[in-house]
This record gives structure tokens, C-alpha cells and sequence, in this order.
């Protein structure tokens, strides 16, 4: 059938606005789709979030029942009316205060009378107040560690409170009480892309990065809970407001929510709970970028459909040219023809590769980029959170046996740790792209010397030990210290796990040169896995114990040091891998 030049711009036109309808009635759940996929991402911020909150306040867990073992404490309790005691035990917990960085740490007699309070000297102090009423002074006075987060009645700060019972023998005489305040907790949030907020198990939200969020019910709260809430003096009850929030499910873990407020904002909800807090902890990201993503999205779809409309198009005019051109030119008709056809089979190839190589990047881009995350914060933080954890047990084990300075030691070491792991952070990207941290000349001997101390812990809990014998003269090479020594601990680890159903586990280190050979005596990489060792994701280990990008991430810090990292059997059994770096001039002070 011939088609005229108008009815080929009435069939365009229609098959124009057919697609723009198609996209604008799919756009709705494509940006759903997105908010899904921006909910999963927020659930490995938010899970770090919600760590990093827990070990702030378990940081300070410990400080009340430190504090109550003081001996002038139980002096004062059992002479509450010396007055030189009184002024004494006021300024010990004064300083004590000011060391620890809590709002106030005070001494309350059995029937909760304050007694002495380190804000003695202030107007709003806590000195003479009862605080009989609050749970955190009854769970003391049983026996029980305990922690209560309040809003301040006296001071009007919000605070956190932890308390502990003082003991003269086998008798509780008195609860000793310390306060730090909850802006401190949230600190932790500052500088991250999401929102946050915690909420008690009546959806009270007591703790946000937003202070507009402050102590707003996300759902009107029945009279009994506010008879509660008033009766323990737990929040402000005549500042208690409705968050004008509504949630709109996308999937089982996450919301879309409309927060009415000055300006109307949208975001993308997750939650986590905390069961042993009894808390709800949720990341707020603005709904805006996958908005963004969906119309992006929808706009390549577009610019595709229009290609091939346009080549549509010229197709049909030419052929309308032919038709018209028939009767006179025969033969031209013959050879425009054959140059339409090939030209729209090449046109046709052209659009199909464009759109498969438009497909195959954007898909490459978004597994590399959520690759990139996972892996880095899972596997750089792995090992000093191990250690933070060993050292935390020691310490609790060391409280337990009155052991403060071995507790205090390991507590040190815990504050060293997470020093470590903000240092690592910034070394996060290293498999997304070629960093650009220093680096320079530094002793190999003491990169070794501190591998080799983060595998302690390890080695003590689960047996095994490392060969190693220093150097006679210190090697120096270039590199970055803290990145090098995760090589090292890596390769340590690694080889433990190789040795893991063998009775010895003794890993090698040797030195030859500027190369640091690690050898463990387990089964040996199969001869086929040795080309694919250093892929990502590719791992000889069973699984759900391993992601395979350990030894990706550790080649591409070598390689960024201008070295080499290889990997083989040993002749006797075994596997044995190889860090070759390159030699550096002495200096006074090595590049961290």
C-alpha cells in the first residue's frame, strides 16, 4: 500500500504521542522501582549508623559501676551529714564529670535523695532532688546495671542515663547516676548523605539528625501511654506533638513518607530494629534521585524510540520519493532501492548495537558501583572489629575480676581500634579507582611488626602462630603504612583459613630482599584457580565465608605502591603468596 507524505507524518505523530503515553503512565512504577533499589542501598549505611550508635552508648556502660566502687562514696552514704565528706565527694565527682565528658554524675541515698552531685555548683543542680520515681534508680537499687534515655526535667537537656548500685559488703546502700547528653550520640550522624532517626516502641521519636523531629509521635499515642510517659517523667508531656507523617509501603523493609512541615518532603524510608535497646532506628534519603533516575531512564528510552522514529521516517519519505519517481525513472528507482535497503540495514544494526552497549553500561556501572561498597565496607572493617570485639570481651572479663588496669588497657586498645578503622575509611575506594593517598619511604620490619599484632587476638582464640625472623638491617620501601599492613594481615588470614582443619597452623613470613613471602601448608589453589585468584568475587572458599574480593582489593593496593602481588604453590605443599615492592631511600619518618 502507497502512503502519502501526510499520512506518513499522521502515522509518526501517532506512534510519537503512543510512546509518550506509554512513558508517562510507566513512570510511576519505574520510580517505584528505583525507591526500592535506593532502599536497599540505605540499609548498609543505616546497619553502620545503628552499630556505631550502640557502641557510643555501650562506650559509657561501664563508667557507674567504676565510679561506685569509690570507697568516700559508701563513706558518704553511711555518714550523710559530714559535711568536709559532703564538699569532698561534691568536687570528686565534679572532675569526674569534666574527665568523662557527662552532663552530671550524682549519688542518691536508698530512698533517691541526691546527696552529692558534680553539678553541685550550678543553679539547675540535681543536689537534694528525689528521683525515686525512675526506672533506672529502682533496676540500681535491685542489683542491676541499668541505662534510661529521658528528657531532663531539671535541666532541659534531653539526656541518657546510666546507673549502678553502690555496695558497702553485701548491702546496697546507695545508686550512683551519670547523665551524658544525647546530642553527643548524635554526632556520629553528621555529614551522611540520609537522615536518621530512633524511636521507642511506641513510635515516640526521641533521637534525630533533624531537630524538628524531636519528640514527635509518628502516631497519635493512647492515654494510657501518655499517663506513662508522665508518671516516669520520661519526655516533655506538654511538648509532646503529632509528626504529621504518611507512609505509603514500596516492599516488606521500606516506606515512601510525605512529611508535612513548612515544606512538603518526600523520602524513602528503611528501618531497623534494635530488640535489645527496644528501639526503631530509620535512614530517611530524599525521594529525589530515583525521581531523577526514573526520568533519566524514561529519557534514553525516548531518545532511542525518537532514533528510530527519525529513521523511520526518512525510510518512508524515500520511499514516497520513490513511488512518486516511478513512472519516469525505472532504473534509478532499481538503484535507490538497493541503497535504501542497505542504508536501513545499517541503520537498523547501528540503533540495535547502541542500545545494547547503552543496556550493558548502565548495568556495568550499577553492579560496580554497589560491588565497590559492599565489598570495601565489609571486608576493610572485618578485621578491627574482630579486634574491638576480642578486646572488649577481655575488658568485661577484667571487670568482672576487679582487673580495672587490664580492663583500662584493653579499653585503650578498643579507642585504637576505632582510631584504626576511621584511618581505613579513607582508604574505602581503593577498589573502585586508583586512590590518591601518600606514599613514600617506610620500614617494611615495622609494617610486619604491626600485621602481626593484629593477628593476636586470632591466634590466641582459635591457635595457629607465624614464623617470622626480622631483618639484620632495616629494608625500606614505598608504600602507604596502614594499606600495606592490610595486605599483610590478609595474606595472614588467608592462610590461617587455608590450615583451618589441620592440627598445627604455622604460617611463614620470609624476607628476601624487598619481597615478603606468606606460606601456609594447606591443600594448595587448584591449578586451574590460579589465573582467577585475583578476580573479584572469585573465591576457593566455602560458602558464606567469603566474598572473594579480599585478594582483588590487596593486588590493587600493591599495584598502587608500584609493586607486585603473585601467588603459587609450594613444591613441599601449600600455597604461598608474594608481595614485591619497590626499595625506597631511607628517610627519618616513613609515609603512613
Amino acid at each position: 500500500m502507497k502512503l502519502s507524505r501526510r499520512r506518513i507524518f499522521g502515522l509518526v505523530a501517532a506512534i510519537t504521542v503512543l510512546t509518550g503515553l506509554a512513558g508517562a503512565l510507566s513512570f510511576p512504577a519505574l520510580e517505584r522501582h528505583y525507591m526500592r533499589q535506593q532502599a536497599t542501598q540505605d540499609a548498609v549505611p543505616l546497619k553502620l549508623a545503628a552499630e556505631g550508635l550502640r557502641a557510643a552508648l555501650e562506650r559509657y556502660a561501664p563508667l557507674p559501676a567504676l565510679i561506685a566502687e569509690r570507697p568516700e562514696l559508701t563513706a558518704l552514704l553511711n555518714a550523710p551529714d559530714d559535711a568536709s565528706l559532703i564538699s569532698a565527694v561534691n568536687e570528686d565527682l565534679r572532675q569526674t564529670a569534666t574527665t568523662v565528658k557527662a552532663s552530671d554524675v550524682y549519688l542518691m541515698d536508698i530512698s533517691g535523695r541526691t546527696i552529692a552531685a558534680a553539678s553541685y555548683l550550678e543553679p539547675g543542680s540535681y543536689l537534694g532532688r528525689n528521683f525515686d520515681y525512675q526506672s533506672y534508680f529502682t533496676q540500681a537499687l535491685n542489683g542491676d546495671l541499668s541505662s534510661f534515655s529521658v528528657y531532663g526535667t531539671t535541666t532541659g537537656e534531653r539526656g541518657y542515663f546510666y546507673a549502678a548500685p553502690v555496695e558497702d559488703g553485701e548491702r546496697i546502700v546507695g545508686v550512683l547516676a551519670i547523665k551524658f547528653n544525647i546530642s553527643a550520640f548524635q554526632s556520629i550522624w553528621r555529614g551522611a548523605d540520609s537522615e536518621f532517626m530512633v524511636a521507642d516502641r511506641n513510635d515516640f521519636v526521641f533521637m534525630s539528625s533533624r531537630p524538628d523531629w524531636h519528640f514527635r509521635a509518628m502516631r497519635p499515642l493512647s492515654e494510657g501511654t501518655l499517663r506513662l510517659i508522665a508518671q516516669n517523667l520520661q519526655y516533655p508531656i506538654d511538648r509532646i506533638d503529632l509528626l504529621p507523617i504518611t507512609a505509603v509501603p514500596l516492599s516488606a523493609d521500606a516506606q515512601q513518607v510525605y512529611i508535612e512541615g513548612t515544606n512538603r518532603e518526600s523520602f524513602v524510608l528503611s528501618s531497623l530494629r534494635l530488640p535489645d535497646l527496644d528501639w526503631t532506628m530509620s535512614a530517611l534519603s530524599p525521594r529525589r534521585p530515583a525521581t531523577l533516575q526514573a526520568l533519566n531512564t524514561l529519557l534514553i528510552a525516548g531518545l532511542s524510540a525518537l532514533l528510530a522514529l527519525m529513521g523511520l521516517l526518512a525510510y518512508l519519505l524515500k520511499q514516497a520519493r520513490q513511488a512518486e519517481a516511478f513512472a519516469k525513472e525505472q532504473e534509478a528507482k532499481r538503484l535507490l532501492e538497493t541503497a535504501v535497503a542497505e542504508r536501513t540495514a545499517d541503520l537498523q544494526t547501528a540503533l540495535g548495537d547502541l542500545r545494547q552497549t547503552q543496556t550493558d553500561l548502565i548495568q556495568a556501572g550499577k553492579l560496580s558501583a554497589l560491588g565497590q561498597m559492599s565489598a570495601a565496607l565489609s571486608h576493610e572493617f572485618n578485621q578491627p572489629l574482630a579486634a574491638v570485639k576480642s578486646y572488649a570481651d577481655n575488658a568485661d572479663a577484667f571487670l568482672e575480676r576487679d582487673r580495672v588496669p587490664e580492663a583500662r588497657d584493653n579499653i585503650s586498645r578498643i579507642s585504637k581500634m576505632a582510631d584504626r578503622m576511621a584511618t581505613i575509611s579513607a582508604h574505602l575506594r581503593n577498589f573502585a579507582r586508583r586512590p590518591q593517598q601518600a606514599t613514600g619511604p617506610l620500614l617494611l620490619n615495622a609494617v610486619i611488626q604491626d600485621a602481626l599484632a593484629m593477628t593476636e587476638m586470632r591466634l590466641a582464640s582459635e591457635g595457629g602462630a607465624v614464623s617470622y625472623r626480622p631483618p639484620d638491617t632495616e629494608i625500606w620501601v614505598t608504600g602507604g603504612h596502614v594499606r600495606l599492613q592490610q595486605v599483610i594481615v590478609n595474606l595472614i588470614n588467608n592462610a590461617l583459613d587455608a590450615m583451618e582443619d589441620q592440627a598445627t597452623r604455622v604460617v611463614t613470613l620470609t624476607l628476601d630482599d624487598t619481597t615478603l613471602h606468606v606460606r601456609d601448608t594447606g591443600p594448595g589453589i587448584a591449578p586451574e584457580k590460579v589465573a582467577h585468584i585475583f578476580d573479584p568475587f572469585f573465591t576457593t572458599k566455602a560458602p558464606g565465608k567469603g566474598l572473594g574480593l579480599g585478594l582483588s582489593i590487596s593486588y590493587n593496593i600493591v599495584s598502587d605502591f608500584g609493586g607486585t602481588l603473585s601467588a603459587r604453590n609450594h613444591p613441599d605443599g601449600g600455597a604461598i603468596f608474594s608481595v614485591t615492592l619497590r626499595p625506597a631511600v631511607p628517610v627519618e619518618v616513613a609515609a603512613q
